[in-house]
C-alpha cells in the first residue's frame, strides 16, 4: 500500500511538473502543404482530414497523413460561386457562398453536392457557419431590412429558415460583418456569439433569443471592427480586427471578455498586433495562450493577450488549431501547416 502511494504521489508531482515545464512559443516553422492561384478563407479540421472552400467554386479534402488532396469546382448555372464559409456535422460537409445570390451546399449522394439553401436580393452577403450538434446549425451574414442575416437548420442541414427581424436586435447605422476568415461566430453548448463591425450578439439559447453586447473596438469607418472571435469557455473571450485599409493601426483592434461576452476591455492597446483577420486560443493552455494571423503576419501571446510577439511576417487569412503546437493556415494562393515551438 505505502509503496502504491508513493507511486500515486510521484505520478501528481511529475503530471504538475510537466504542465509547469510548458514554455511559450519563440518561433513558428511554415511548411506549405497546398498551393494554386486561389483565396482561401475557409478551411476545417477533421480528424486527420482538412477541408477547404475558395473562389472559383473550388473546394477539396487534404490527408493530413498522407497529403492526397482530393479537389472540385461547383458551379451554379453559368456563374462560379465563391465560398467563404464552411462546416460540418458528423456526416456532412456544408459549404457557403458570399454575394447574390448565397449558395449553401451540403454533400448528397455519390459524392455530389446538393442545394440546401438559396437567398436572392441587393446586399444578400453571408460570412460564416456553424454547427451546435448534429441536428442544428446557424450561419451569418450582412445586414438586410434591419437586421443582421441569420439562418438556421435544425434538422441536420437538409433544411434552412431564416430568422425574421422581430427576434434579433435591431441594426445600429453602418452596422454589417466581414467574411474574412470565417470565424466571426461561436459557438459553446447552446450558446452562441457573432460579431458584427460594430457589436457582439449574443444567444444563450441555440438562436431562439438574442441580445447585443457593445464593444471598445473602433467601428467607425467603413473597414474597422471586429473581424475574428474566439472563446476559450462561456466567460473568457477575445475579439480582434482593426482597419485592413490600415493594417499597421494598432489601436482599439483587441479586446478581452471575462463575463461571456456582456462587455469587453482593450488589451495591448497601441501596441502590435496590428490589424488581424482571424485569432483562435491555443488548445490546452488554459485560456493563456492565443495566436493571430492576417496578411500583416503571425502574432502570438502567451499572457492572455497583454503583450504580444511577432513569429512570423508570412501572410495568412484564417488558422486552425490541429493540437497545442501544430496548426494550418490559409491564404492567399495556399494552405500551410504551422509547427510552433
Amino acid at each position: 500500500m505505502r509503496k502504491l502511494l508513493l507511486l500515486l504521489i510521484f505520478t501528481a508531482v511529475f503530471s504538475c511538473m510537466e504542465k509547469e515545464s510548458r514554455l511559450p512559443f519563440t518561433s513558428v516553422e511554415i511548411e506549405p502543404i497546398y498551393e494554386d492561384t486561389l483565396s482561401i478563407r475557409a478551411i476545417d479540421i477533421v480528424g486527420n482530414t482538412l477541408r477547404y472552400a475558395a473562389n472559383k467554386g473550388t473546394f477539396g479534402n487534404i490527408d493530413l497523413k498522407t497529403g492526397k488532396i482530393m479537389e472540385g469546382i461547383q458551379k451554379y448555372q453559368t456563374s462560379i460561386p465563391e465560398f467563404r464559409a464552411i462546416t460540418h456535422s458528423s456526416t456532412d460537409f456544408f459549404m457557403l457562398s458570399v454575394g447574390n445570390p448565397a449558395l449553401l451546399y451540403k454533400t448528397g449522394n455519390g459524392g455530389t453536392m446538393d442545394l440546401v439553401y438559396m437567398e436572392e436580393g441587393d446586399g444578400v452577403f453571408y460570412d460564416a457557419m456553424t454547427f451546435w450538434d448534429d441536428q442544428e446549425g446557424i450561419a451569418v451574414g450582412d445586414t438586410l431590412d434591419g437586421c443582421i442575416s441569420i439562418i438556421i437548420t435544425r434538422d441536420g442541414g437538409n433544411t434552412w429558415n431564416k430568422l425574421s427581424c422581430n427576434v434579433l436586435p435591431k441594426m445600429i447605422e453602418g452596422e454589417g460583418a466581414f467574411a474574412a476568415s470565417d470565424t466571426n461566430i461561436k459557438t459553446i453548448g447552446n450558446k452562441t456569439w457573432i460579431a458584427t463591425t460594430k457589436r457582439i450578439l449574443f444567444s444563450p439559447d441555440k438562436g431562439n433569443t438574442w441580445e447585443a453586447f457593445e464593444t471598445p473596438i473602433l467601428n467607425q469607418g467603413e473597414a474597422e471592427g471586429i473581424y475574428s472571435i474566439d472563446f476559450w469557455d462561456e466567460d473568457l473571450g477575445i475579439a480582434i480586427g482593426g482597419d485592413y485599409t490600415n493594417p499597421d493601426g494598432n489601436s482599439a483592434n483587441k479586446a478581452m471578455t471575462f463575463d461571456g461576452g456582456k462587455t469587453w476591455e482593450l488589451i495591448a492597446d497601441g501596441q502590435n498586433p496590428p490589424y488581424k483577420s482571424c485569432v483562435q486560443f491555443v488548445p490546452n493552455t488554459s485560456g493563456k495562450e492565443i495566436v493571430a494571423v492576417g496578411f500583416t503576419g503571425i502574432s502570438y501571446s502567451s499572457d492572455q493577450g497583454d503583450s504580444w510577439k511577432q513569429l512570423s511576417d508570412e501572410s495568412f487569412y484564417t488558422i486552425r488549431f490541429l493540437n497545442d503546437s501544430i496548426a494550418y493556415a490559409a491564404g492567399k494562393n495556399r494552405i500551410a501547416k504551422l509547427v510552433f515551438k
